[in-house]
């Protein structure tokens, strides 16, 4: 199935190269005989904001900016008022659309932009979404009273009640990325028709790398388990190159402490599997992954970040941190 989609994301490619070719020799007077104005890009996340700009490189028709730039996570993320009038003012917003997402709707409802095209990626990823689960050995919430394999129940931004939960880090699959780069070169495509040849070299260069690296994943991994003693938001990437794994909590948990039952599993498991690491997210604070490593009389065995990417500040991004180093620098960190 992800070959197949992988397929289809090459073959969007060529038609887009196609229409605008075609598009470009109709309109290519009405388009010169004017400036383009600015077009402004906001991005709710940082991989979604990374992808934007590399797209929009070379162009000096569009502007793109982060929305939660400080690094907060977007689970805990409320939008200011400044934040709002950002939103309502923006020609392209792009957000997740989970159940972090939403405020969205109610700020999109009062924006009055009619101008605006959203991007919400869940949707653009409708066929790939995956259910939030709960593996053994995993601690649910306090409120929750789940079993292993039940997943929550949460809403979609801006959408009924949904059945089941779904996982928010969408992002963190390479396939998702293809697909959400696919997207957003289409929308600034019709939306700047005299610059579309920019945007798709730049979304092909884009698609070239990110296979790549998704080449380099494939040929690393199958089969492998991984201990994670934290939240699990990387369930996209351990699908994607089919890796096993143990952790502490869900994607999006809240919680901060591990029960006794949580650690001692995880421990036993450090021991049948014979671990040479266990791993965390770039904002935990250890303390569970020490203790595991302690319960399991492994002190020999380091602790690894891999990075989410739910903390990447604005700052940073300028300073060079992108998408793409990132999921590279979590291959070796993996490796």
């Amino acid at each position: 199935m992800r070959k197949l989609f992988l397929i289809c994301v090459n073959l969007c490619c060529l038609c887009f190269i196609l229409s605008f070719t075609s598009c470009r020799g109709k309109n290519a007077d009405s388009a010169s005989a004017g400036k383009a104005e600015k077009i402004t890009v906001l991005a709710s996340v940082f991989p979604a904001y990374d992808w934007a700009r590399n797209i929009a490189a070379g162009s000096d028709n569009v502007s793109v900016d982060l929305l939660l730039k400080d690094g907060v996570d977007l689970h805990s993320y409320q939008p200011s008022a400044k934040d709002i009038v950002k939103i309502s003012t923006a020609d392209i917003f792009i957000y997740v659309g989970g159940e972090s997402d939403q405020w969205v709707s109610d700020a999109l409802k009062n924006a009055g932009n009619e101008n605006q095209v959203v991007i919400n990626l869940m949707e653009v990823l409708k066929g790939f979404v995956k259910e939030e689960e709960i593996v053994e050995g995993m601690q649910a919430d306090d409120e929750s009273e789940l079993e292993e394999g039940e997943a929550h129940v949460p809403e979609l931004a801006g959408h009924e009640r949904a059945e089941r939960e779904f996982d928010e880090h969408v992002w963190l699959s390479l396939n998702n990325a293809i697909a959400s780069s696919n997207e957003i070169a289409r929308v600034l495509m019709e939306r700047d028709e005299a610059n579309a040849q920019i945007y798709m070299a730049n979304l092909v260069s884009y698609v070239q790398a990110l296979s790549s690296l998704k080449e380099a994943y494939a040929n690393e991994f199958g089969g492998k388990t991984i201990i994670v003693c934290d939240r699990f938001p990387f369930r996209y990437l351990t699908d994607e190159f089919g890796i096993k794994y143990y952790a502490a909590f869900v994607g999006c948990s809240a919680e901060t402490e591990a029960s006794f039952e949580t650690i001692a599993f995880l421990a036993k498991k450090c021991q049948e599997l014979d671990a040479k690491a266990v791993f965390v997210t770039e904002s935990a604070d250890k303390k569970i992954a020490r203790t595991v490593i302690s319960s399991a009389n492994r002190e020999s065995a380091p602790i690894v970040t891999l990075d989410s990417m739910q903390s990447v500040t604005l700052k940073q991004a300028k300073k060079g941190a992108n998408y793409l180093d990132i999921m590279r620098a979590n291959l070796e960190a993996l490796k």
